[in-house]
């Protein structure tokens, strides 16, 4: 699909244009410099197992890696090489050391890359395809002797690098990394184009047991894993920031593995907690030392571990996952030949583990529980000397860190100035979480707008937790902001753009406001500092979502509960939800051709229409929402932005193509989905959808950065957990999909301050400064989180968001998740959700079939439950209640006690 002329002008009003400028101006500045990659020799042809391979016969770095029988696809940047042969451009197979001959000497840094001069070749023998000597491209005075072969093995492809001392003294190795250059700049391409042709890659830095999981765009197979091969540990994974390739939101930028990292630890890493210890080595004078990589394709990204199996590579499953609330059971399975030697944890006493046994299938099973709030490493060392670790977060309950998240941003985020300039005032705004203050001023202006998702989020996030867990105190003061900041502030509420949505509630105005408003110490000569005309746009329809989730949210609190909202009835704000919903299509309708980011409100508002019998809006809005199906329905890969690729748009496609039966798109959507949200055994990378921009537009720290979980984690995590639903014997979308939704909540601060994302750069390792984005990734897990129970062949009966026990016939879980509103009993196809009320734990009978929930006591503004029962497609079972319960709104209306109740439920 080629870039709609309108995205270009709207994304040069949000910047991006001004970094494609800028990339297109350094690529002049980098065709000016002498080009030092000597492609005049040509290329040698190569076949390794499954891959065809190119090597530049100057160099003996790789020009291109096609997987055999597919044409014009390649793992490599290849149509990039002519650009990038210059110095400091990385290519597959370049090596960088940093290195010393004295400990009280500073590190020496040494890299193929910096100065390219022909290789030397060497002879080769029998499954060796190409060697060289790499002296010549090396610092003269290196004290070491590199040399690099690529060599065929079987079914895969090796990279290894020959290591010698060649001094008369020790040389401490303090760095080794081996770049991963992959196809992964999308400059200048279609979204057509980047799934034909491109990849992203993640990584599992876990040692001995840590790989590179390279995956196409489309989310289909193969999928390319590279391995260690012999003693090569994956210590950490570095951006290669010196990398000349321009970086921006068409190319997040290169990165190294990282065998040994103590000298960037030292130098530059200095400050933050990495995922492994740092380490080094010392080659003995004439000591020689082998490193190497292996390449090899599994069949689909479902299919990665199994691949690994089949390669003697240790595998984990982390359930529910990698983060870890501190009242979860949680279960890690591990397979691998060796016997475990050896198990611990950092910081000590972080996690505890117990070893369960070993199945049938040969998985070892240990119970691991959390203990102390935050990172913990649990390493594993086998018999074979081989080292894993697996990296995990542990948090507080999820009914205690949401609770702490709605005090957080309704206490010292609440912002109430009745003088203020703005009229921002009542209302949750951004935070800064370093300098403990309010972010009242930003030269984007957004931040300090309430809107666009910069600075909607904390308002968003602090009404969406009310779905969760309402508190009566908080929704006080957020009724307040919603009946007057929102509604005739931020959106208007009379004349021609009657429900549209401005762009920020703050401007830059300078000569409109008493002088003295504007802090001196922030830049407003940008693009971001919108001026009032700019700021009262009511064209973005990324704006409108988040206000149509707050009035849903205030509908679905006033139409199930008794007194928690107050002056206006559900009616009015459910009215309001449907007529937001319509006014996107209508106001700003260049832009709600695309998928939105929190989507799936309008179809929750729908669904809510439907049930509440007000067919004519229904109809209205079920019709607008096909039209915009339909198109997405005509264009190959649907899920086009603003920007030239995006991972937000997915969520709304996947739901509307899947309420609308279009069941192709829907396939294509979620592969795509599945192509950049991996399952890996880190809390950081496990469920984390791809996102690398969204710190320039709403973070403190703003640079190109694989964030890690980023709003979109819990977004995406609506389309692969409705997904499992469906297809309930798929292990792998559930963990993927758990990952995401728990990846929404893995930031929280022990406090309950909800950061826009994670840092990855080794550099840094630690959450941003604001709040930013944050409330869009918590809608994710505010209408999705639930407990999920599935019997899985090979792992047996498992839950994600409880607790379970198998009881003879009998499988009983304790839910553990903070809303404790919703069930998916996957051997029978069944999804309970209550509007109303709280699950206390559930009981499935393997032989009756038969379910028994619990249901916790009544309180002061929940006297009824309304519980739906949804039949999963997966399943030809209908399940009705024992009892005979009102049905109201398509849900039975079940009396609440002052203890708990049990409601039983059987097939029918």
């Amino acid at each position: 699909m080629p870039i709609n002329p309108k995205i270009i002008a709207f994304v040069l009003l949000q910047g991006a244009v001004c970094f494609y400028g800028k990339a297109q101006d350094r690529w002049k500045e980098i065709a000016a410099r002498p080009t030092t990659l000597d492609l005049r020799p040509g290329v040698m042809d190569l076949k390794a197992g499954p891959f065809g391979l190119k090597l530049v016969k100057s160099s003996q770095t790789m020009a291109g890696l096609q997987p055999e029988g597919e044409i014009g696809f390649d793992y490599t940047p290849a149509d990039w090489l002519a650009k990038r042969g210059k110095d400091g451009f990385y290519h597959l197979g370049d090596l960088n050391l940093q290195l010393r001959t004295d400990p009280s000497l500073s590190w020496q840094k040494f890299s193929t890359a910096s100065q390219r001069h022909e290789v030397k070749t060497l002879t080769v023998l029998g499954d060796t395809l190409a060697a060289a000597d790499l002296s010549a491209t090396l610092a003269q005075n290196l004290p070491l002797n590199v040399k690099r072969y690529w060599i065929k093995e079987q079914n895969s492809l090796v990279l290894l690098f020959r290591i010698s001392n060649t001094s008369t003294g020790p040389v401490e190795l303090g760095a080794l990394g081996i770049p991963m250059v992959f196809n992964n700049i999308l400059e200048g391409k279609s979204l057509e184009e980047t799934h034909a042709g491109n990849v992203f890659y993640d990584p599992y830095i876990g040692r001995d047991a840590g790989y590179v999981q390279v995956t196409r765009l489309t989310g289909e197979g193969p999928a390319m894993l590279v391995l260690p091969y012999g003693k090569t540990p994956l210590e950490a994974y570095s951006p290669l920031l010196d990398d000349p390739t321009p970086r921006g939101i068409a190319f997040e930028g290169f990165h190294e593995w990282m065998v040994y990292s103590k000298a960037r630890t030292e130098q530059d890493w200095k400050v933050a907690e990495q995922w492994n210890e740092a380490r080094s080595v010392v080659l003995k004078a004439g000591e020689t030392r082998v490193y190497g990589l292996k390449f090899i394709l599994a069949d689909s990204i479902g299919g990665i571990e199994a691949r690994l199996l089949q390669e003697h590579r240790p595998v984990a499953i982390g359930v529910p996952g990698y983060i870890l609330p501190m009242d979860v059971n949680a279960k890690l399975f591990l397979k691998y030949p060796g016997q475990i030697k050896e198990i611990k944890v950092m910081p000590e006493g972080a996690l505890q583990w117990q070893r369960k046994g070993i199945s049938a299938e040969g998985w070892t099973t240990y119970q691991v529980k959390g203990k102390k709030w935050g990172n913990a490493r649990l390493t594993l060392t086998y018999q074979d000397g081989l080292e894993q670790t697996i990296s995990y977060k542990v948090i507080k309950p999820e009914t205690e860190l949401i609770a702490d998240y709605g005090r957080f941003l309704t206490r010292e985020q609440w912002f109430e100035e009745p003088y203020d300039l703005f009229k921002r005032s009542p209302s949750v705004i951004s935070y800064d979480y370093e300098k403990k203050e309010q972010v009242k001023q930003d030269g984007r202006v957004w931040i300090s707008g309430l809107s666009d998702e910069g600075g909607a989020g904390s308002w968003l996030g602090a009404i969406m937790k009310q779905l969760v867990q309402p508190s009566p105190l908080e929704i006080r003061k957020l009724q307040r902001f919603a009946d007057s900041t929102l509604w005739g502030g931020l959106q208007v509420k009379d004349g021609p753009e009657k429900y549209g949505v401005k762009k920020s509630l703050f401007y830059y105005q300078p000569d409109s406001v008493p002088a003295g408003t504007y802090s001196p110490e922030i830049n407003y000569k940008t693009w971001a500092a919108w001026n009032h005309k700019a700021a009262n746009d009511v064209g973005r329809s990324y704006n409108y979502p988040h206000v149509a989730a707050a009035d849903w949210v205030l509908y679905r609190l006033a139409r199930n509960h008794q007194g928690l909202v107050t002056g206006k009835d559900w009616k009015w704000y459910l009215d309001l939800a449907f007529h937001t919903s319509m006014a996107m299509v209508s106001l700003a309708p260049t832009y709600a051709e695309f998928g939105q980011m929190e989507g799936t409100v309008f179809l929750l508002i729908l669904k809510d229409l439907k049930d509440e019998g007000l067919v004519q809006q229904a109809d209205l809005l079920e019709k607008a929402m096909r039209a915009r199906a339909d198109h997405w329905r005509s264009l190959k890969y649907p899920f086009g932005s603003e920007m030239p690729w995006d991972s937000t748009g997915q969520e709304e496609v996947y739901m509307w193509s899947d309420h609308f039966g279009y069941a192709d798109k829907a396939h294509v959507t979620l592969n795509a989905i599945l192509g950049y949200m991996p399952t890996l055994p880190s809390w950081g990378y496990n469920g984390s959808a791809r996102r690398y921009w969204d710190f320039l537009y709403g973070g403190k720290l703003s640079r190109i950065e694989r964030q890690l979980h980023h709003y979109g984690s819990g977004l995406n995590a609506i389309p692969v957990l409705k997904a499992f639903r469906s297809h309930p014997d798929d292990l792998h979308l559930l963990r993927v999909g758990y990952g995401g939704l728990m990846g929404a909540i893995g930031n929280i601060t022990y406090d309950g301050f909800g950061p826009a994302a994670f840092h990855s750069f080794p550099s840094t390792m630690k959450i941003d400064g604001l709040s930013g984005d944050y409330g869009s990734g918590f809608f994710g897990y505010a209408v999705n989180s639930g407990t999920y129970i599935i019997r899985d062949k090979a792992l047996g009966w498992l839950a994600f968001g409880g607790n379970l026990e198998v009881r003879k016939s009998l499988v009983h879980v304790e839910v553990t998740t903070a809303s404790k509103s919703r069930v998916y009993l996957a051997p029978i196809s069944l999804w309970l959700v209550l509007d109303a009320g709280t699950f206390k734990s559930v009981s499935y009978d393997m032989q009756s079939k038969a379910v028994e929930l619990e249901l916790n006591p009544r309180d002061e503004y929940t006297d009824h439950a309304y519980l739906k029962i949804e039949p999963s497609v997966a399943s030809n079972v209908v399940y009705g209640l024992r009892n005979v319960f009102e049905t109201e709104r398509n849900k039975f209306k079940i009396p609440l006690k002052n203890g708990v109740l049990k409601v039983k439920l059987e097939p029918r």
